[in-house]
């Protein structure tokens, strides 16, 4: 998604202590710091695992029920109380094998144990067994960059870049790669503490717009319109997917319904924040924090989230946050605008947080923010999608991203938008996970919130109301005039960056998912190809292309790029803007599975990309200069595109609720001169577009390239129309035929 941003031009200084011929002291220490930070993870989730594990008891209760299954085996009396044996009778030979083991050897209690978690497998109980993130070849790397970038260059500046990847290979890249393999061994990932470091952490301009996505509310249904209940309800269901979260009671993540995901991303959705420094910022995670941070026109809001040992109910949030929005106080000096300071640069919000937030007040009130469960903002303008209202999801897309520059803080994992029309959003920041991880927790929450939670018919939250509880805490801070002329900075430098974002969203639903599969293609391959049309005939050109992939399936995997601009996808291209070619449904066909192909590499470890990426940060480790490297990783990309997946289809069944769909998310402008393109496809029938683009550039136009992708994805299903129109003639004949035997 919005890393792509990150990853073009970044730079970084090493300071090597000590080099000689064969090992650089500052490197093997970083594939030192590397190990340690992922066995101290290891050790972390054996300890949960543990815990988790003899929920909801506790280890030394655990103790005491061992001790009592050793006395009963002692007396001869089964435990069971016959269970083991109706079990055995009942599931399947391979399991029976597994019980007549365990039961063979008196060990009851491992045995239930197994049985259960082979049935109702939890979150993390696949990730032991989830395979390490190998390290392509140098030979196939090279190879499949220099074909990705065949269709971009002339023969001229392509003969230029196989001489540089040739010397490249030839010179230097076995030294490089002997130190990834190295660090692929000892560490559990060998790209994603590089990738977080030095795509996001490292980076010292603004994380607003550049870097943090959104995710938007059901499309069309909005459950209550009174603002307080809305938050009330997604808050407490937060709450509960979090419950969840720490006990590890969610389904594993499956790719493909089949094949297990890493779930480590998960475990800092709440109570995370991302910390300004210098040189490099730090993603704080703090255990289970009892409150969140509330933002209403410029004051700032302790609330409690537990009372009694529980969480509150709905109708107590409901209750709270609407003592904050009649709440008439006006915002403290300084206060008003604070949250700029993470919206602007980050070394002047670091030397700020330095110098005015460690001591007093304000260090108070800022660790209340950072070790939030998350952060809040009640907006007092309405937002959503208006089929009435043409804009209305550029609009409600750009609130979501930078709002007002002040009234997000951007640094928390993520941020709650609740608006006063009762529709809610959520700004996350990138560094601590990519989007899939935000979408699967917003999936669960807006289906508990719609089917579970609900609301009474005046819109509120049900359930009695505890009037006893107390009101929420304001905040305190005490800004000097230096400090808030640092906020004000920040502020302009924001929103100079807000105001320059081009947005727009559209409602694709001349056909979708359904139509294509009857097309016998990925719905994903359809997509990017129409992309790739849409870019030629509003730019001329073809350019670098960035489709977001995962390597969840590999432990601490997170994602890839897939390269969507190919020699075939030009080819295809070129004859959609020949109308007298008659090869254009099987150049269409053949892009099409080398998209599906490429994507197939990206997801199990052969990309092109991170393999690059992190050879250079080998290189600027060891001093080792390479033009091959320098040249790759500072090539732009003029258009960045992601889907947005559907990952719990479970929770909502659409044929019955058709309404009850969200519209996805979308990111910032990657390139000056680019697009960013996130798409999600929902249900049978209907496609979402989310495109960003910079009013600055002269040769970009958000509106403009929405209406390509439309005319270009309409253009390629009319290559299918003779294919689909046969077929349905051909089952009409077949429906004929079989209601004629009936009738017979």
């Amino acid at each position: 998604m919005a890393e792509a941003h990150q990853a073009v031009g970044f730079q970084f200084t090493v300071r090597p202590d000590g080099v000689d011929v064969k090992l650089s002291q500052e490197v093997i220490k970083n594939i030192y710091l590397s190990g340690v930070t992922a066995w101290k993870k290891r050790a972390i989730q054996f300890k949960n695992g543990v815990l988790a594990g003899v929920y909801p008891a506790s280890p030394s209760s655990w103790l005491i029920v061992v001790i009592a299954m050793m006395s009963t085996l002692y007396i001869r009396i089964d435990p069971s109380l016959g269970m083991i044996d109706a079990i055995k009778e009942n599931l399947p030979q391979r399991l029976d094998v597994i019980i007549l083991m365990c039961f063979q050897t008196d060990t009851h209690l491992c045995c239930k144990w197994l049985i259960f978690n082979r049935i109702l497998p939890l979150l993390y109980s696949f990730q032991a067994s989830l395979p390490r993130l190998p390290v392509p070849s140098v030979d196939d790397t090279i190879h499949r960059y220099l074909e990705s970038v065949r269709p971009l260059l002339d023969n001229e500046k392509f003969n230029q870049m196989e001489i540089l990847a040739n010397d490249f290979r030839d010179s230097k890249a076995a030294r490089l790669q002997r130190y990834l393999v190295l660090k692929s061994w000892w560490a559990t990932n060998y790209v994603s503490d590089w990738w977080e470091e030095y795509i996001y952490l490292r980076s010292r301009g603004p994380i607003m717009v550049n870097s943090n996505f959104y995710v938007m509310d059901l499309l069309y249904i909005t459950p209550t319109h009174r603002q307080a209940a809305r938050a009330g309800n997604v808050v407490h269901a937060m709450l509960q997917y979090r419950r969840k979260l720490e006990r590890g009671e969610h389904a594993p993540l499956r790719a493909l319904g089949t094949v297990p995901m890493c779930s480590t991303q998960m475990e800092r959705i709440f109570n995370t924040t991302r910390i300004p420094g210098i040189e490099t910022d730090i993603v704080q995670h703090l255990t289970d924090r009892k409150h969140l941070v509330v933002y209403h026109k410029g004051r700032f809001f302790q609330v409690w989230l537990y009372t009694g040992g529980r969480h509150l109910l709905p109708s107590e949030l409901e209750m709270q946050f609407q003592r904050i929005l009649n709440d008439t106080s006006e915002p403290q000096p300084g206060e008003l605008k604070l949250a700029a300071l993470t919206a602007g640069n980050r070394v002047p919000w670091a030397r700020a947080r330095i110098q005015y937030f460690t001591q007093g007040v304000n260090k108070a009130s800022l660790d209340a923010i950072e070790s939030a469960a998350f952060f809040l903002t009640l907006d007092d303008e309405p937002q959503g999608y208006d089929s009435a209202k043409s804009n209305s999801l550029d609009s409600y897309a750009k609130s979501l991203l930078h709002g007002k520059c002040y009234d997000r803080w951007f640094d928390k994992s993520f941020t709650l938008i609740s608006y006063p029309n009762g529709k809610m959003g959520v700004n996350a920041e990138h560094s601590w996970a990519d989007a899939p991880i935000v979408g699967h927790m917003w999936e669960y929450v807006l289906a508990t919130d719609c089917f579970h939670l609900g609301y009474t018919e005046e819109g509120h939250c049900k359930g009695d109301v505890n009037k006893g509880l107390p009101f929420p805490n304001r905040l305190q801070w005490q800004l000097p005039e230096e400090c808030q002329e640092v906020i004000e900075a920040s502020y302009l430098s924001a929103k100079q960056i807000a105001d320059d974002v081009d947005f727009h969203g559209y409602l694709f639903n001349e056909f979708g998912k359904g139509l294509i599969k009857k097309c016998r293609t990925s719905p994903d391959a359809f997509i990017q190809l129409a992309l790739q049309l849409a870019q030629f005939r509003d730019q001329r050109v073809f350019c670098l292309t960035y489709e977001s992939s995962m390597t969840r399936m590999f432990r601490d995997g997170r994602t890839e790029t897939v390269r969507s601009c190919t020699s075939e996808a030009v080819a295809f291209v070129r004859a959609m803007e020949d109308p007298g070619n008659a090869q254009r449904l099987a150049l269409f066909r053949k892009a099409a599975d080398k998209h599906q192909n490429m994507y197939r590499l990206a997801m199990t470890g052969s990309g092109i990309d991170r393999h690059l990426f992190c050879l250079y940060i080998v290189s600027k480790y060891l001093g080792v200069d390479s033009p091959f490297l320098k040249q790759v990783l500072s090539e732009p990309w003029k258009l960045s595109t992601s889907q947005t997946p559907q990952q719990q289809l479970n929770l909502v069944d659409i044929n019955k609720f058709p309404k009850y769909v969200g519209a996805g998310g979308g990111f910032g402008p990657v390139a000056d001169d680019g697009y960013g393109v996130s798409y999600i496809i929902i249900g049978e029938n209907l496609i979402t577009f989310h495109i960003s683009s910079k009013f600055s550039s002269p040769d970009t136009d958000s509106y403009r390239f929405g209406q390509h992708i439309q005319s270009a994805m309409l253009d390629i299903q009319e290559l299918f129309k003779p294919i689909n129109d046969k077929k349905t003639v051909e089952l009409a004949n077949h429906v004929q035929l079989e209601n004629g035997k009936k009738h017979i």
